[in-house]
């Protein structure tokens, strides 16, 4: 076994669905999570910025659970870890902050060995963790995901993002646990709408793949999860009706919310309206919120050279302000 003295990762947000692709359509976006690993005497936990705070700095952490799986996996020992995390991701808010921590750890973990498995096992490892390979799928190779899994294995299709692809989102001050958002969501469905969301995701594929922007909007539309968890996030409904209105190729909420996800073509000349626009109606709603312009992230999970001995935190602080 070759191991590494360390391994920095930088992981890509997602976001998830795109409307119809409930638990198969995932696009990585450009906000990001630094993970470095290291072999250490003693496992220790080093989480920086607001969105990782509260979380466990002990072996009880995803982090080191998912890194261990690994090694298991791998057949080999490295007991004791230090973690040292950075993340933009905020959480529970739909944009993948758990699949951007176990894509993390899954790809620095392995890294740190010598990587004896392919980003193939790694994703397979990840989707039976997540329960679906949408967000962990965009995280891991970036651009627009599409995939199955069958409990075991996931096959899945990478698609190039149209260079005129934007993403604006607007980022709800409040948190929504995905069981929740999923508890919601009925078990079976009409006939009718489920010929509904196969078409249209079947069409949303193909618009992607093909860069037809214009075809966006009606192959965003869903039947199946969105209009259940329309409760739950004042105002989506009337964003899911009306943003195309004000600028934006389609709209839909982000894996399971609350943040709204709209896309745009970068050459609008509407943007700024449809920034206002979303941002408004949560006001109506009497929620704060912030609004996020991100590009479709094109690299996934990226392993960051290791000749820069700066500490991490100061490392992490150049690729940010870079």
């Amino acid at each position: 076994m070759s191991l590494r003295d360390k391994v920095t990762v930088k992981i890509p947000a997602s976001t998830a669905n795109l409307g119809p692709g409930f638990d198969t359509l995932g696009m990585a976006l450009s906000l990001y999570a630094w993970l470095e690993i290291k072999p250490a005497s003693e496992t220790t936990f080093h989480l920086y910025g607001e969105h990782l705070t509260g979380l466990p700095s002990d072996k009880s952490n995803l982090l080191y659970e998912v890194a261990q799986m690994v090694f298991g996996e791998a057949g080999v020992s490295v007991p004791e870890l230090e973690f040292s995390m950075y993340s933009d991701i905020p959480l529970t808010r739909g944009l993948g902050s758990s699949a951007s921590a176990i894509v993390g750890a899954l790809v620095g973990a392995n890294a740190l060995i010598g990587s004896p498995l392919s980003n193939d096992k790694l994703l397979d490892m990840a989707t039976a963790l997540e329960k679906h390979p949408d967000n962990v799928g965009a995280s891991l190779y970036g651009g627009i995901i599409t995939a199955a899994w069958d409990g075991q294995r996931v096959d899945y299709l990478r698609i190039e993002p149209h260079q005129d692809l934007q993403a604006l989102v607007i980022v709800p001050d409040f948190q929504l646990s995905t069981s929740k958002a999923r508890d919601i969501v009925p078990k079976q469905f009409g006939m009718p709408d489920v010929v509904h969301n196969v078409s249209r995701s079947s069409l949303l594929v193909a618009a992607l793949a093909s860069g037809r922007l214009d075809m966006i909007q009606k192959a965003m539309s869903d039947r199946i999860h969105q209009p259940y968890r329309a409760s739950l996030v004042p105002g989506m409904t009337e964003i899911l009706d009306h943003a195309t209105e004000h600028g934006a190729l389609g709209a839909a909420l982000s894996g399971a919310g609350p943040t709204v996800l709209t896309l745009v073509d970068r050459h609008d000349t509407r943007k700024e309206e449809l920034e206002q626009y979303l941002l408004g109606i949560m006001k109506q709603e009497g929620i704060a919120a912030s609004a996020l312009w991100l590009d479709p992230d094109l690299d996934g999970a990226l392993i960051l050279p290791d000749q820069d001995e700066r500490p991490f935190l100061d490392r992490i602080k150049g690729e940010v302000n870079a």
